[in-house]
């Protein structure tokens, strides 16, 4: 968003503030018009009340303020956990978990064996050293259980957030899963938030959760052992690293090794190209050969003599006129891809960044896989909102005119929520920048997927020099439609062309042969292997950009162009040689099948998780089996890895040694990638604070060093 919409949100934000009721006065640690009590001031005088369960905080805070009904919730601490507790016929004890309360750990009775394939549900705080204070969170769900007549779910209407109310509902508020009712909506803004309050589901999602549950226990069935083998390989052999691979993480790894293999034995294949330069009322244009390799060199100088010191006559124009269609709304997907295009945010990131807007009631639910807007969304309130920011005035002036808003949509589609869409609502805080573009990047595209269609219109001159044919062509937008509502994030073509008409004499300045060679396909970069994941369906719309992230923490993928490192590619042919079906896209695409057979009640949970622990069992074997060989091999290139990453270059003195980065003394030094710009010597990056960086000459004799 530009500096200019900013300040209009802000200016749109402030005169809001003046009517607005609701999240408006602060006081109480920051948290708009609410009032705190400590727990031990509510006993006794709440009987009989609902508990609402949600996923974190920021939402328990939202669904409080909904549902009161003077939009001053009291917000309580129970040991340091906080809740809210809303007012309307009966009160609301609104509590927040802290996401996943409950994780899968192996039985204690296990331990002792290998594979790990007996396990259960236990608290996060038992399984996890990190997780200690979500403990004094179940205990709060506990007590307040106790005198709750109602009880409601309204976690994230998802696989993940099923599971987190399930949980809770079924060991922290001992067995209320069964009669708990569940609040499904795709916005933080009050009025969905009422609604879904007030016409919850009567049941939970069993078949949702039960294929939930499935997943988290398959992949820690997978994860937990095969990366306990292979980071145990490593340990035996002397050279301890934390390594892991999973049955989503192993075919990723697999499409990055075929790409890296691809290019690493990629032959170039030489070939020749023959333009005109052609002088046309002034101008001069370059016109391409119809066939535009040549693979032998003679013919083609035979033809650049031929068409030497010749004019040329314009035998045939064509013009063509193609219909662009807006581009369909966003899903997670398709954002993470676009944000990554436009600002180089990593997927990760854009999901964080959404997730934000979305707690703030300013965007849909994020984690979508569907393409479609509904007729339930009201499309002209939402754009009579925005209409307040000055720089969308014009083009929301432009829609509200159509007699009807029908979207452009795409195929995508999700069960539990529409496709990622602006609420309308204007920030309750200061956006950092990222959320502010992020922000604008839906609000346009939402926009545009209301729009008109383009039109572009291409042009094709066929021009004969002797015997003969190039070709001259030109684009040029002539209707913008729905690329003036995406603007600037999509720019009109215009390659235009001068008046020309058939049969017209031409002056052809010269003819130019140049050698070229095929290029190797291009390393996979972060958009890329995420639409690769997408079409071969690895992973879902809110695990694939962990698992991208993963490849770069265990230091199996480098740069923003994504190089397997040695460690990786070891890995990858490890795999290949001994356990190839862990990297097989097959594996995992068959349990994804198994979990949907789950969830639309035609497979057992329990029988997928039998067939695959003895999978797992075998796999496992497999790789111990050779563990002596698979430890020397990992360490070999872990150490390679190590080497490589201290290394400079060469001396530039001498010119045969190396030089090798420093011990750091003070700070994290690495390679900068660049030259000093005054001696020309390597130089290194020095971070001495989270975000202080500095560069430093590796030559002690520097000028710039004085």
């Amino acid at each position: 968003m530009l500096r200019a919409e900013e300040d209009n949100w802000r200016a749109t934000l402030v005169e809001q503030k003046k009517a607005a009721t609701s999240l408006n006065s602060t006081k109480d640690n920051g948290f708009p018009g609410t009032s705190q009590e400590t727990a031990s001031g509510l006993r006794g005088k709440s009987r009989g009340y609902t508990l609402v369960i949600t996923e974190k905080p920021e939402t328990a805070k939202r669904i409080a303020f909904a549902l009161d009904r003077g939009n001053r919730p009291r917000k309580v601490y129970e040991r340091g956990a906080p809740y809210y507790v809303a007012q309307q016929n009966e009160e609301i004890f609104v509590v927040p978990a802290l996401g996943h309360l409950y994780t899968v750990a192996a039985e204690k009775s296990a331990k002792a064996a290998f594979p790990l394939l007996r396990f259960k549900w236990v608290p996060r705080y038992l399984a996890e050293k990190k997780a200690k204070q979500t403990r004094q969170w179940l205990e709060t769900f506990t007590k307040l259980s106790g005198k709750a007549s109602r009880f409601v779910d309204a976690c994230d209407y998802d696989i993940e957030g099923s599971i987190i109310g399930y949980n809770i509902l079924k060991y922290a508020c001992k067995g209320k899963e069964k009669t708990a009712k569940r609040m499904k909506y795709s916005t933080l803004t009050d009025d969905e938030l009422q609604k879904a309050y007030q016409s919850p589901m009567q049941h939970l999602d069993f078949a949702l959760i039960e294929a939930g549950l499935a997943r988290h226990e398959i992949d820690w069935l997978y994860g937990i052992n095969l990366s306990r083998t292979l980071t145990a390989a490593t340990k035996n052999y002397g050279k301890y690293k934390n390594l892991s691979i999973g049955r989503v993480q192993g075919p990723t790894l697999r499409f990055l090794a075929t790409r890296e293999e691809a290019i690493k034995n990629f032959v170039p294949i030489r070939y020749w190209q023959i333009s005109a330069k052609i002088e046309i009322d002034g101008r001069v244009l370059e016109a391409e050969y119809e066939n535009t390799r040549i693979s032998d060199k003679t013919e083609a100088i035979h033809i650049k003599e031929a068409c030497n010191a010749k004019n040329g006559v314009i035998q045939k124009i064509e013009e063509r006129l193609t219909r662009l269609q807006p581009p369909v709304p966003f899903d997670l997907g398709t954002l993470q891809a676009e944000a990554y295009r436009l600002f180089k945010y990593t997927p990760k990131t854009t999901s964080e960044i959404a997730q934000h807007l979305y707690l703030d009631a300013l965007i849909s639910y994020p984690r979508t896989s569907n393409q479609k807007l509904p007729l339930t969304i009201d499309y002209r309130k939402v754009l009579q909102s925005l209409w307040n920011v000055a720089d969308y005035r014009q083009l929301i002036d432009n829609l509200l005119t159509k007699p009807r808003l029908t979207p452009h949509e795409g195929r995508g589609q999700d069960f539990a929520h529409p496709a990622i869409y602006p609420t309308g609502r204007f920030p309750d805080r200061r956006l950092e920048r990222q959320e502010i573009n992020l922000c604008d990047l839906i609000v346009r595209r939402f926009m545009a997927v209301f729009a008109d269609p383009a039109l572009k219109r291409s042009t094709k001159a066929v021009i004969d020099v002797g015997s003969y044919h190039f070709h001259l062509t030109g684009e040029e937008t002539v209707k913008e439609g729905w690329m003036r509502f995406y603007s600037p994030y999509v720019r009109p073509e215009s390659i235009s062309l001068p008046q020309m008409r058939e049969l017209q004499s031409v002056n052809v300045r010269s003819i130019d042969v140049r050698a070229k060679s095929t290029e190797p396909p291009p390393r996979h970069d972060p958009r890329s292997l995420l639409r690769k994941m997408e079409n071969a369906v690895i992973g879902t719309k809110a695990t694939r950009a962990g698992i991208i992230e993963t490849l770069y923490k265990r230091g199996y993928v480098k740069d923003q162009k994504m190089v397997l490192t040695d460690l990786g590619l070891e890995l990858f042919y490890i795999l290949e040689e001994h356990s190839p079906s862990i990297i097989s896209p097959d594996l995992t695409r068959e349990i994804e099948n198994q979990m949907n057979s789950i969830r639309e009640n035609c497979e057992k949970r329990g029988k997928m998780i039998s067939e695959n622990a003895d999978k797992v069992k075998k796999i496992v074997q497999g790789l111990k089996d050779r563990e002596n060989e698979i430890g020397e091999r990992l360490t070999q290139a872990i150490r390679r890895g190590a080497t490589k990453e201290e290394t400079i270059g060469a001396c530039p003195t001498c010119g045969e040694g190396t030089l090798f980065i420093p011990l750091p003394q003070n700070g994290i030094i690495t390679r900068s990638g660049r030259n000093c710009r005054s001696c020309g010597w390597p130089t290194l990056r020095v971070q001495t604070k989270p975000k202080r960086f500095w560069t430093l000459c590796f030559n002690p004799q520097c000028s710039r060093k004085e």
